[in-house]
């Protein structure tokens, strides 16, 4: 079975290989240090501190391997051949909330890159699914637990701009 692409930005594969970077050159070494020191201090079986430094390794370790594979598997939207007809991974809306009456802005974004508080939501999310496609202009209607949700596109951006 192949696995799933991540389909990234330009700005969210760097911040991934920069996170990355800085696990794999800073904090492994400041784990190391602090499992060292631990170990100095004699008897592990009662260290809380060993014990710390051993679960924060852990940890490091597992999200180094969730970004690598990341990585791995990216695919990388190239924004600046973003068409702008229509809506797409690597686009920035402004659409209008039609039952509300307000505007909202999004970054349509692959769903390892969505961060809703930033105003980034994935392709796979029922608004961003709903949005690919659109023209502006276009109403789309989005199903939702409380009923349709209908908005009017009013801008399509390159996501830089």
């Amino acid at each position: 079975m192949e696995a799933k692409k991540n389909i990234l930005t330009y700005e969210g594969l760097k911040k991934y290989e920069e996170e990355l970077e800085h696990l794999k050159v800073v904090t492994r070494k400041e784990i190391a240090q602090k499992i060292k020191e631990a170990r100095a201090q004699g008897d592990l079986s009662e260290n809380a501190e060993y014990d710390a430094a051993k679960d924060e390794q852990r940890d490091v370790e597992a999200r180094i391997e969730e970004l690598e594979k990341i990585l791995k598997n990216a695919e990388v939207v190239v924004e600046d051949e973003v068409d702008l007809d229509r809506i797409n991974i690597g686009c920035r809306v402004l659409i209008k909330d039609l039952e509300f009456d307000e505007e909202l802005e999004y970054k349509i974004v692959g769903s390892t890159e969505a961060n809703s508080l930033k105003g980034k939501i994935s392709n796979e999310s029922p608004v961003g699914k709903a949005l690919i496609g659109a023209k502006k202009g276009e109403i789309v209607e989005v199903e939702a637990p409380t009923g349709v949700l209908r908005y009017e596109v009013l801008e399509i951006q390159r996501a830089g701009a």
